[in-house]
């Protein structure tokens, strides 16, 4: 184990923390406006936005098992980061020169390319400095980090959205800033020696054929979660649909990302003392509720709950969802299971975004939400079938951490 030491917490950890808190905070001051700005500047549909969000996001995806698996077959992951970063950044101006929304499109694929880079590699990265026993709670505190600079990007938002209200172009050219500043603080990490050594790219579909039953098994299962989970900004337009002004809008998705940030560390600390499918599980519980409260909300307070408790979902299922991933891979593709399983929900993410988009226009917000109710409520039964299941065999897939 090239671990630096034995605590979650090591220097390559936390600089990757801040690495990913202030590109959180360049890309979440503009996401809670970005459908707004799609919609009543550029004109946008919902079904427009929902195909924005889906390719965007499924161009990430796609992108996360092929870096992945190029950094395991070079043991490196540094280069992937900082490239991955830099593409992120630069991508917010050309958003606020957009005159239509294909130019949103091509925008958000950039900005989504970087990410598809980055993402597997530097998950891995932060893997490969830990002991196993210790990879929940390094990849939560570092979701924790991200997601606070998701917290704070939103007051940021606000504050600029107080002096001109209705200049949103603007806002895509501040969040060069904080973009830029994360690529620089990547510049500062050093990478340790890898225990596998570099070998031959290998197809990651040939990776998949070399996994663990209980891996695939678990990658399905999150597939089916996937294709019903649509984009948060479904979330953001209902809020904004039911009357919420702009600023209460970008609020409320700072609240969400604060109660995420907070729990992230402490759930992925305890998945290391439990098993990680039960924490996982509990998270998609904690959806399925909150999807099925946006379908019916008919109040304005009822969105200031909702949108914290949906905070405690994302801070129980993605550092946690990660771990479980690395835990049921073959320790030579740390990076390669990471970006499967980013694969498989960004492909997915396109289906679910443009699914829901085409239900909202044709029957209304509310079967939107019921429909990825219904499909975590699925997921949570095919997730016990496979816990009770492990457990009969005598727990032989066990998590290792």
């Amino acid at each position: 184990m090239n671990s630096e030491n034995e605590n979650a917490l090591n220097p390559t950890v936390v600089k990757l923390g801040l690495v990913s808190f202030f590109a959180d905070v360049a890309s979440e001051m503009l996401y809670p406006v970005t459908p707004i700005f799609l919609t009543t500047v550029l004109g946008a549909s919902m079904a427009n936005l929902g195909l924005i969000e889906g390719v965007a996001e499924a161009i990430a995806s796609l992108l996360k098992t092929y870096s992945g698996s190029w950094s395991d077959s070079i043991a490196k992951r540094k280069p992937f980061i900082i490239v991955g970063y830099f593409f992120g950044a630069i991508s917010k101006p050309f958003i606020g020169i957009s005159q239509s929304w294909t130019h949103v499109l091509g925008a958000r694929a950039l900005d989504r390319t970087g990410k598809g880079i980055r993402s597997a590699p530097r998950d891995a990265l932060i893997v490969d400095s830990v002991p196993s026993s210790k990879r929940g709670a390094a990849l939560g505190w570092h979701r924790g980090m991200d997601t606070l600079g998701a917290a704070v990007g939103p007051v940021l938002a606000i504050l600029l959205l107080s002096v001109n209200p209705n200049d949103l172009r603007s806002l895509y050219y501040w969040a060069l800033i904080p973009g830029l500043i994360s690529v620089i603080v990547i510049f500062t990490i050093r990478e340790s020696k890898h225990e596998v050594r570099p070998k031959p790219f290998e197809n990651p579909f040939k990776t998949w054929s070399k996994c663990s039953p209980a891996f695939k098994e678990y990658i399905l299962a999150w597939g089916i979660f996937s294709i019903a989970n649509s984009s948060d900004v479904f979330l953001l337009m209902k809020a904004k649909s039911m009357g919420q002004s702009t600023q209460s809008v970008i609020l409320l998705f700072c609240i969400y990302n604060l109660i995420y940030a907070l729990s992230s560390p402490y759930l992925g600390k305890l998945s290391d003392k439990i098993d990680r499918m039960k924490v996982l599980i509990a998270g998609l519980t904690i959806f399925t509720l909150v999807y099925l409260g946006f379908g019916f909300v008919n109040a304005g307070w009822q969105f200031w709950l909702l949108f914290g408790i949906y905070g405690l979902y994302m801070g129980a299922t993605d550092g946690v969802g990660k771990a479980l991933a690395v835990d049921l891979a073959p320790k030579e593709y740390k990076a390669t299971s990471i970006g499967i399983l980013g694969t498989v929900t960004g492909v997915c993410t396109i289906v679910a975004s443009v699914l829901a988009g085409l239900i909202w226009d044709q029957f209304g917000s509310q079967w939107t939400f019921i429909f990825a109710a219904t499909g975590s409520l699925l997921t949570i039964a095919i997730l016990i079938f496979l816990m009770k299941s492990k457990s009969q065999k005598g727990g032989a897939d066990a998590p290792v951490a």
